[in-house]
């Protein structure tokens, strides 16, 4: 098998926490206090020349102030790269015509700070894989003596060994609502398979089922938002019962709702890539999901209701497909993104194109041909015939029950996994 070097990341616990702590928070404050500061330089340079300063601007900008010598030189760049990416991500939503897109804002609760996460890249950090270790540096306004660092004691997963992991890039301290932890990111060597086959598989990404699969030889699967929904339900009540929004247990309930996303993204992906294996499939194609926020004919944002916007908004569409990108280029498929536009209203059997064929959310019929199909794979097979056109819709003959009663795969809570429906329990 070929050889190729990916970026991963391995998460920690700290086995010192208490003698850590107290240091570790000093520095998540810090690095909110610049993420402050940085905000307020941005808004005032918008204001005065109508111009978003870079990431090289703001730290030209923010160098010479006292916060930026709180943390580690390399840190604090990296606190106003981050800054500097959210603020284009806002103007590119925008530029774009969603209109409920907000920049980003101060990370201030009254008069507290929250601890954000800091980043230590190379000379911020010393690595002692013999003992567990890692020493982390401070910035000179936070140190007692010019020698004063923070020593973490730590625990990995027991199927990762530091050890053998050749260049650790980053190291990042993460307040998880309830303790700090530690995530390294590194580079590492993997073993890339062959690709499965040459068969495609189109995906379509919605606020129903997260996403609509259609394959080329013709069956397709489903894969409903049910749990997540759920998990959004649960945790936006606990949290709308918090006294303060802020709280720290509101910001715990915020973590925990995060965590099990992350997780259930992480499954799908991996579920995904494992059917595209099975079934042969050597290319995902997905589309694009920043359509689903426009109306066709107009700049202004879709409105799904009340519930759907919520929902909708709250997706990381984008993350789900990089999480998908990467866990694909291992078992050498290759992901392709394309625009959206129309695969909702089109006939993926004759090519005919009209609104009223969406006869609702989750049913197509076509006029012409009389298919009758599920509206997402539909769209999927739409999606998927933009790289691989298929010769139904050349005049060829093709059966289109398939389309009508997909396979659906259901989030098991008991396993922490997909299975099908039939399977699942939970």
């Amino acid at each position: 098998m070929a050889k190729q070097v990916v970026t991963r990341t391995h998460t920690a616990s700290i086995q010192n926490q208490s003698r850590v702590q107290d240091d570790l928070d000093s520095l998540g404050f810090a690095a909110s206090k610049l993420w402050n500061v940085g905000r307020w330089t941005c808004s005032r340079i918008w204001a005065e020349i109508d111009h978003i300063p870079n990431h090289n601007e703001l730290t030209t900008y923010l160098k010479t102030h006292e916060r930026y010598d709180d943390l580690h030189s390399q840190s604090s760049q990296r606190v106003l790269q981050e800054l500097a990416e959210a603020f284009n991500g806002w103007y590119g939503k925008r530029r774009n015509g969603d209109t409920r897109a907000n920049p980003p804002g101060y990370r201030k609760h009254g008069d507290e700070h929250p601890r954000s996460t800091v980043t230590f890249k190379a000379a911020g950090f010393k690595l002692d894989t013999q003992y567990n270790r890692v020493r982390l540096s401070k910035g000179s306004n936070l140190k007692e003596y010019w020698s004063d660092f923070i020593l973490c004691e730590f625990q990995t997963r027991p199927d990762v060994d530091l050890s053998t992991v050749e260049n650790v890039q980053q190291v990042r301290t993460v307040w998880t609502g309830e303790e700090w932890e530690l995530h390294f990111v590194c580079k590492v060597e993997v073993e890339m398979s062959e690709a499965p086959g040459e068969r495609t598989v189109g995906v379509d990404l919605g606020i129903n089922n997260f996403a609509a699969l259609a394959y080329e030889d013709g069956h397709s699967e489903l894969y409903p938002l049910n749990s997540l929904k759920q998990d959004d339900y649960y945790f936006s009540k606990r949290i709308a019962r918090c006294d303060d929004s802020n709280s720290e247990q509101a910001t715990r309930l915020n973590h925990k709702k995060s965590a099990r996303r992350t997780h259930y993204f992480h499954t799908l992906s991996k579920h995904i890539v494992e059917r595209c294996v099975e079934e042969g499939v050597g290319t995902i194609v997905v589309g694009d999901p920043s359509g689903i926020r426009e109306e066709d004919d107009s700049d202004e944002s879709k409105n799904w209701g009340k519930h759907g916007n919520l929902d909708l908004h709250s997706w990381a569409f984008d993350r789900f497909t990089d999480l998908l990108e990467y866990k694909a280029e291992i078992e050498s498929i290759v992901v392709e993104e394309v625009p959206e536009v129309g695969t909702s209203k089109s006939c993926s059997c004759c090519g005919r194109k009209r609104d009223a064929n969406r006869v609702e959310r989750g049913l197509y019929v076509c006029d012409d041909c009389e298919t009758v199909a599920n509206a997402d794979v539909n769209g999927a097979e739409n999606i998927r015939q933009k790289v691989s056109p298929s010769p139904a819709t050349d005049g060829g003959d093709r059966s289109n029950g398939w389309l009508a009663q997909p396979s659906t795969f259901l989030f098991d809570k008991e396993t922490g996994g997909f299975a099908p429906q039939e399977r699942v329990t939970s």
